[in-house]
């Protein structure tokens, strides 16, 4: 590529830094980005990067310093607002931009109506896209089921749906396969031919890419270290390869114990077979991972695993580990079939996953010694084996130190030493240099070639870095759960006529699908920018809230897990919580103690036992029987009756009786006291009649009535209880973990690069759980009118308009919630307190808001629960309406602007 790079710069940084707590991403970056051309950042990971290109793209808020893109300052909020149409952003991450439930199509759509286009433009747009890019044949397919090329380009489709002035692409082929890669730049390339205006920035972790930008940017610990176009850089430092520039560039300490990896010598034939894959295949659901893969590894050999992230490489793997049970076929370690029961295969095998997995709270040295004692090394021979890891893998320096505040090599070289911890035969390495910089990865290899030609350790290692894999005396070239060919580098390229191992990998991919070629460009003329671009402003629109709204409303409808949780979730708490809390005290076992044993006696246990409270268990012996079934839970109730209470009664004197109560729970304690007593004078005054005694007659007697609740139930109260808690509970958590797990994915990035305000992205996700949890409302009542046969007496309309409210409030405290939270684990039980406690303790459900003190009253009066339990309560049992409930109303309609 050739471009005029003495223009006006598309964006300028001057001073900028940028922190992250205690660390720093950016330390007084200044540098301006040429117009009209590709111009890339290259560097390892952790180097300031992604940052950069965030703060470019207005995903991050600049902290220091001045930021213009396309002629104004990215301080400013108005001028933000005014070019996020303009720019196009693709976030680091395989698809990090998309939504996996959605398809190819329906995200494109979604894009499209969040930049202005709608209806038949948006349809001939997404034609021309998908046409160019290879995916038409996948419109209905969904976003997580694409290979990672195929994400990548439907996330340059997204990007490129409103024709932007500025394309950020954050490494946007890292970990894909060779040819979609290069699928990838060329249409890329056809994109600026036909807008020959438009800006591309990129950061890549491929040198070899880089080398075809048309200017350069190398950071490092972030800072700048060298800009230019790839011929000065190279020029700069004297070398023939960009990668050899950047190390050239590095400072002196980092280039200090730096050991070139030129090339290794074969493996020798040791004539053991270390690994053996005869027809391994692994399904998840109807998902094939891996495809009847076959393969051998002989002791002492390099073998390398090769091929784009997602293509079965780690499932594989992990089979071969035992770390998962195959579907089909065989894995062979030693001679013997991979068990993971059987713990002496598994200590010759050290293996090294594709994350960081060690222990973060542990140090370097503690990490050691825990996994030396996990592998069973003597003790007599730990410390030395210890201290012989951190001498050989350089580790002296930052054994006290904590893993997370290590560099990503550091953090590499001691997931290699921890296991190599117990001396395995077998290393098995998961992508063990994704991100670390040309010299670590230096350093790294050269550890893992005196493994394996001086201790004869047998290395099976995966790479998506073809300039590794031209190290390993044998690859296995894998695509879509397959292996392609195995062989030695340079024989796989030579057997094709490559000039190279990427090249022979490419030519194998072409020829499984020989409808992919290449070197196929799109015309220009197609990938032109059509006429008639609609200008975006941040003011509110209807039309961006309902693109935010149906595709929250697809994912939600596409997601079993969630849509359970909202509907059955609720009817299966609302019946437990129904008929588990209930204070109402019917069939409780309860035994006799009757030392009088006479009819009196019994004629008053038989008051008891007819009663539907009560169920009459065989008679206790003594106290000690008492309590032994009292502790048991055979019993809820003890009555003594004592010696002589009949003749006692006949005579006229007081007799009394002895009631002992399970008082665990003070409240039905109290139940059971009041159906006692009360039966107790029921009794009394029937034995009073049958006898002739009278009494004098009271000057007043008390007639007590039940107005709205005859029977007493608590059931009664409870249900209508039930159906605020609920609403408030299970919707709130719906709408937390709607926008955490946007965070989680890195999807949330689109709020911030795209014109979609902050109260559209709000409204829009909140309005597909308002409907769902209306939709929860209707089931619950229709449940306590038919299940539970709760009487409902008042008006219809004025609940449902409550309900609707109430929702709303609950959704809008769940989104409030979410702006505190990372994680959807901290999500759901952040709001399952912010909800539960209110809601029980505060809101009427127990006790009357008004016999609250302090900051329970005041919680109680303002927390929307206790207006809508008026309502529900109001509705269901006093036959109340608008007009009795209009007080209830206002507190409702005021919380959901105010949350």
């Amino acid at each position: 590529m050739s471009a005029d790079l003495s223009g006006e710069p598309v964006a300028r940084l001057s001073g900028v830094r940028l922190r992250y707590r205690d660390r720093v991403a950016l330390d007084q970056v200044s540098l301006d980005f040429p117009a009209g051309c590709v111009a890339g950042l290259i560097g390892p990971d952790g180097v300031g990067k992604s940052s950069l290109l965030a703060l470019l793209a207005g995903a991050r808020a600049p902290q220091e310093g001045a930021l213009e893109v396309l002629g104004g300052d990215m301080r400013a909020a108005r001028h933000r607002r005014a070019v996020c149409p303009r720019i196009a952003y693709m976030p680091q991450g395989l698809g990090r931009n998309l939504y996996p439930t959605l398809t190819v199509r329906e995200n494109i759509e979604f894009f499209g109506r969040l930049f202005g286009h709608a209806g038949p433009e948006c349809a001939r747009r997404i034609d021309e896209l998908t046409k160019h890019t290879g995916l038409a044949p996948f419109l209905h397919r969904p976003a997580g089921k694409l290979s990672g090329g195929m994400k990548q380009k439907l996330g340059l489709c997204c990007a490129l749906i409103h024709d932007p002035d500025l394309l950020i692409l954050d490494e946007p082929t890292t970990g894909v396969d060779p040819l979609s890669r290069r699928h990838f730049w060329n249409l890329v390339r056809a994109i600026r031919a036909a807008n020959p205006g438009m800006s591309v920035l990129v950061a890549t972790a491929y040198m070899d890419e880089a080398e075809g930008f048309d200017w350069l940017a190398a950071l490092n610990a972030g800072q700048v270290l060298a800009r230019g176009t790839p011929r000065e850089l190279m020029a700069r430092t004297g070398t023939d390869s960009l990668e050899a520039a950047f190390i050239g560039l590095l400072p002196a300490a980092r280039q200090e114990g730096r050991r070139t990896v030129e090339g290794t010598p074969a493996a020798a034939a040791h004539g053991e077979t270390v690994i053996e894959a005869r027809n391994l295949t692994m399904r998840f659901g109807r998902f094939v991972a891996v495809d009847r893969v076959s393969f051998d590894i002989q002791r002492g050999e390099i073998f390398g695993f090769i091929g784009s992230n997602g293509c079965g490489k780690t499932t594989t793997m992990k089979m071969l580990a035992g770390l998962l049970s195959p579907s089909e076929g065989e894995a062979r370690l030693f001679g013997h079939s991979v068990d993971a029961q059987d713990l002496g295969t598994r200590r010759r095998v050290g293996y090294m996953s594709q994350f960081f997995s060690l222990y973060g709270e542990l140090t370097v040295l503690q990490n050691l010694v825990l996994h030396a004692r996990l592998f069973d090394v003597p003790d007599q021979e730990l410390t030395a084996r210890v201290q012989e890891m951190i001498a050989r893998f350089d580790l002296s320096g930052v054994r006290d130190a904590l893993p997370e505040s290590l560099p990503v090599g550091q953090r590499q070289r001691l997931s290699l030493a921890v296991a190599m911890i117990h001396r395995p035969a077998l290393l098995i390495l998961d992508e063990p240099t994704s991100g670390v910089d040309p010299v670590a990865r230096d350093r790294f290899w050269a550890l893992l070639i005196d493994l394996a030609r001086r201790e004869g350790v047998t290395l099976f290692i995966s790479t998506h870095f073809m300039n590794e894999a031209e190290r390993c005396d044998r690859v296995a070239l894998m695509h879509e759960g397959r292996v392609l060919t195995v062989g030695r580098p340079a024989e796989l390229a030579e057997a094709c006529g490559a000039a190279g191992l990427e090249e022979a990998f490419i030519h194998h991919l072409t020829e499984r699908d020989a409808a992919a070629s290449p070197d196929e460009l799109p015309r220009p003329d197609a990938m032109a920018v059509p006429p008639g671009r609609t200008r975006q402003t941040r003011r509110f629109e209807l039309r961006r809230m309902m693109a935010q709204a149906v595709r929250e409303s697809r994912e939600l409808r596409r997601d079993p897990i969630r849509l359970a949780l909202a509907l059955a979730g609720s009817l299966i708490l609302m019946i437990v919580m129904g008929y588990g809390i209930t204070l109402d005290v019917e069939e409780l076992a309860f035994a006799v103690l009757d030392r009088d044993d006479t009819g009196a006696s019994r004629d008053y246990v038989w008051n008891i036992a007819g009663s539907r409270y009560f169920i009459e268990r065989p008679p206790l012996a003594d106290y000690r029987d008492l309590d032994r079934r009292m502790r048991g839970g055979d019993i809820g109730m003890a009555i003594e009756i004592p010696e002589g209470f009949a003749r006692d009664l006949a005579r006229g004197r007081q007799a009394e009786i002895g009631i002992w109560i399970d008082g665990a729970m003070p409240t039905r304690a109290e139940t059971i006291r009041g159906y006692v007593l009360g039966m107790h004078g029921h009794w009394l005054a029937q034995r009073a009649a049958a006898t002739g005694a009278g009494r004098m007659s009271p000057l007043a007697e008390i007639e007590i009535r039940y107005r709205y609740n005859p029977d007493v139930k608590s059931l009664v109260a409870m249900v209508p209880a039930m159906i605020p808690l609920l609403l408030m509970m299970i919707p709130a958590m719906l709408a937390a973990l709607a926008v955490v797990r946007e965070k989680e994915l890195g999807s949330i990035v689109n709020l911030y690069v795209t014109p979609l305000s902050r109260l559209e992205f709000l409204l829009g996700k909140q309005l597909p759980y308002v409907v769902l949890a209306m939709a929860s409302y209707l089931l619950m009542v229709l449940l306590a009118v038919t299940l539970f046969r709760i009487p409902f007496t008042g008006g219809f309309v004025t609940l449902t308009t409550a309900a609707l409210l109430y929702v709303t409030c609950a959704t809008a405290l769940g989104l409030l919630v979410s702006a505190f939270m990372r994680s959807q684990i901290a999500a759901i039980f952040g709001t399952a307190v912010l909800t539960i406690v209110p809601a029980v303790q505060f809101s009427g459900m127990i006790d009357p808001v008004t016999a609250l003190d302090g900051a329970g009253r005041l919680v109680g009066e303002i927390y929307p629960t206790t207006h809508f339990l008026t309502v529900t309560r109001g509705t269901f049992s006093k036959g109340l309406g608008f007009a009795d409930l209009g007080a209830a109303f206002p507190p409702l309609v005021v919380a959901v602007p105010v949350l």
